[in-house]
């Protein structure tokens, strides 16, 4: 059952109290550096490569998408970026006298929610938390065990259950807005009078189509619906629904090669209407595909958070961290997600315990988040409950061959009236 941010002072004491006793899994907190209390993942050792003798080491596990599943071409930037973001924190004095270690630990799940779990069994009593677990199904897979052991972890996905996850530390609006506000700027922007989802199983599509269902309704236009599978040569049903329903446009919610085929093969059938993709659904190489004048022509990007290029501190800082990469707003998602992390290890050193009991605690005081300027203010509230903390504006672009990451800015951020009168309560697609 999803725990709620806002839970019963008595029940909060009585758990904390109950997890210090095991030390979340079993372990007896101990005393580390500065008087700080740790129990997982934290030693008074030095982080090895940071040449920070004088300090202890946090280690983070990461669990990504890195050789062979559908989001590999965002996931091993996402990876790049989290360890150039610990870096710059050691870099500018670590956190209550320890270095961070986001390396170490590096695990891929192929995008398989066995491997995942597999994975996440053999590090997960060498961390102290998650830096990332990448893709909604494969972190549902050990979340009973990450509410267990109290262990904070940081999702590489935005599905609207993380929003009543305590343990799970979202940035950014979730695809069931994401979902709301493109219907909403579909109706209002582009005159759509019809609206289909086609999307992946699972809690990454099924929230998407379900932020879509909500808001055609709410707007009164017509509303279908297509699951798809992963695999281009699987998208055979997916795009004969397209073509059989017509919809003015398309909230698509797939792997960006899986999108090229359908973009691309009902474009070459006549289709006219318009697609908006969910984040995870664009990767530039789209515009070097067989589809891209298709893509060029009829889809758009619904995004979370502004890309690559954008002039704000956080932008510049991911900037200077990665000199010398091909731009990839992979690496600026991995970045964005890294900053409740490090607001909530600061806020545990700050209150000399860095247990696992003790970062979960600390996040349940943090009320705001410093993105950088990555996020608006409002964003990363988690001591409010679900329907407060739910962060709910997002942007649309359009493939731009300019833009160093394939993608133009049409709509600055903005909340669309469905998500902005809805109460998140439970996850969307339940």
């Amino acid at each position: 059952m999803a725990s709620h941010r806002v839970v019963l002072a008595v029940l909060s004491v009585v758990a904390l109290a109950s997890v210090a006793c095991r030390g979340g899994d079993g372990a007896a907190p101990q005393e580390g550096k500065g008087g700080i209390k740790v129990d997982f993942g934290v030693t008074s050792e030095p982080c090895p490569d940071t040449g920070h003798s004088d300090r202890g080491c946090i280690y983070l596990g990461s669990i990504s998408d890195l050789t062979e599943g559908p989001f590999k071409a965002l996931a091993v930037p996402i990876t790049d970026a989290q360890k150039a973001f610990w870096k710059r924190v050691n870099d500018q004095g670590g956190i209550g006298g320890y270095d961070v270690d986001a390396t170490s630990y590096v695990k891929d799940n192929k995008y398989n929610p066995q491997i995942h779990n597999q994975v996440y069994q053999e590090i997960k009593g060498k961390v102290l938390a998650l830096t990332q677990t990448l893709g909604s199904p494969t972190t549902a897979a050990i979340l009973p065990d990450l509410e267990n052991t109290q262990m904070v972890s940081v999702p590489a996905s935005w599905t609207s259950l993380w929003g009543v996850e305590e343990v799970i530390l979202e940035s950014g609006a979730n695809y069931c807005v994401e979902s709301m506000n493109s219907v909403d700027y579909a109706v209002d922007k582009l005159g759509a009078k019809s609206v289909m989802a086609v999307h992946l199983p699972g809690d990454y599509g099924d929230d998407a189509a379900a932020g879509a269902k909500i808001a055609a309704e709410k707007r009164g236009v017509p509303y279908t619906n297509a699951v798809t599978q992963t695999g281009q040569d699987n998208q055979g049903g997916a795009i004969d629904a397209v073509l059989a329903n017509k919809p003015d446009v398309v909230i698509l919610t797939t792997g960006p090669t899986d999108a090229a085929v359908i973009i691309g093969q009902t474009a070459a059938r006549g289709f006219k209407g318009k697609f908006i993709g969910t984040s995870p659904t664009w990767n530039q190489g789209l515009m070097q595909s067989p589809a891209a004048p298709a893509i060029k022509a009829l889809y758009m990007q619904s995004a979370p958070w502004k890309t690559w290029t954008t002039d704000s501190p956080g932008h510049k800082a991911l900037r200077e961290a990665l000199p010398s990469v091909t731009p990839n707003d992979g690496y600026t998602s991995g970045w964005v997600w890294a900053y409740p992390l490090k607001a909530a290890l600061e806020k545990a050193a700050e209150n000399k315990d860095l247990t696992r009991a003790g970062v979960l605690n600390a996040v349940r005081q943090l009320k705001s988040v410093d993105y950088e300027g990555m996020l608006p203010e409002g964003a990363g509230n988690f001591a409010g409950n679900p329907n407060d903390s739910t962060f709910r504006q997002t942007l649309i672009y359009k493939p731009d061959e300019a833009g160093q990451t394939g993608l133009g800015l049409v709509e600055d951020f903005f909340t669309g009236p469905t998500a902005k009168d809805f109460k998140f309560e439970k996850p969307c697609y339940t």
